[in-house]
């Protein structure tokens, strides 16, 4: 159901199989919302220090539709599982809020990591 969002972590494990447990966790009509947004894709960022990076994304189309792309770096296959699950719950956050608010939280970073937070992936406590 999740393939095309993981193409490109094929070659990344764990990250891959993290990928997969944070979507496979997210709410029906959460999963419902991005598989049936041809809009929405989960991409790799190839930062390469002293390089940068460089993501395509798809730009704005008719009628203002835009991409809806999640982009994660690759450390997220190093770190600790519990902070990598928040981090990929919270970009994913994102995606679904449209960069926006969620209930009375208008700060779009609150709302990413409360709506992460309400779907079980808390941010870590040092």
């Amino acid at each position: 159901m999740f393939s095309s969002y993981l193409e490109a972590f094929e070659h990344l494990q764990p990250l891959r199989q993290r990928v997969l447990h944070v979507l496979r966790a997210l709410p029906a009509e959460v999963q419902q919302d991005f598989l049936t947004d041809t809009c929405f894709n989960v991409l790799l960022d190839n930062y390469a220090p002293g390089e940068g990076s460089m993501v395509f994304m798809a730009v704005s189309g008719e009628g203002g539709i835009s991409s809806r792309s999640v982009v994660l770096r690759p450390r997220l296959s190093d770190c600790d599982e519990a902070f990598a699950y928040y981090v990929i719950a919270h970009e994913f956050a994102h995606a679904y809020l449209r960069n926006g608010p969620w209930g009375d939280i208008a700060d779009c970073e609150e709302a990413a990591d409360a709506l992460a937070a309400h779907w079980g992936f808390l941010m870590p406590v040092s």
